[in-house]
């Protein structure tokens, strides 16, 4: 006679379906961690990338801004090069000019002192010329006890 299924047969027969279902479940969870980490993966791909663009962006915009700068500083450098040269031909200007105002004032000193002892030794003038315009004229004497000074004006060109 056939004997009723066992309670052990019955339990393999669940306990083969519950371990099924239990690989079911981990296959599952599985590919469920599979897809959240390619998911994850594909964000921080995302991320890098933006970041990588946000440096490339910089980096453009840091070389502009330095070539810039660049071009500022060798504009300034040109503009003190030649504010360097106006400095040197002004400075060769004055010391021409003062040489030329000592000269003057040297001259003036020489007539004054030739005025003095010819007009000590003679009593007449007549070496002199008689226009009222010369600046020799014994009338304009009173000028020739004024030095000659510069004025800044005079350097203005």
């Amino acid at each position: 006679m056939a004997s009723p299924p066992s309670g052990n047969s019955f339990t393999s027969t669940t306990m083969s379906g519950s371990e099924e279902n239990l690989q079911l479940l981990m296959d599952q969870r599985k590919r469920k961690r599979k897809e959240s980490n390619r998911e994850s993966a594909k964000r921080s791909r995302m991320r890098k990338q933006k970041h990588f663009d946000d440096l490339n962006t910089q980096v453009d915009l840091l070389r502009k801004e330095n070539s810039e700068i660049l071009t500022s500083v060798n504009i300034t450098t040109q503009h003190c090069i030649g504010v360097e040269a106006e400095n040197c031909i002004l400075r060769t200007q004055m010391a021409e000019l003062s040489q030329r105002l000592q000269s003057l004032n040297d001259i003036i000193n020489l007539i004054k002192t030739t005025t003095t002892t010819t007009t000590a030794g003679f009593s007449g003038m007549d070496c002199y010329p008689t226009s009222a315009d010369n600046f020799m004229n014994p009338m304009n004497m009173l000028y020739l006890n004024q030095p000659i000074m510069a004025s800044a004006d005079m350097f203005q060109w």
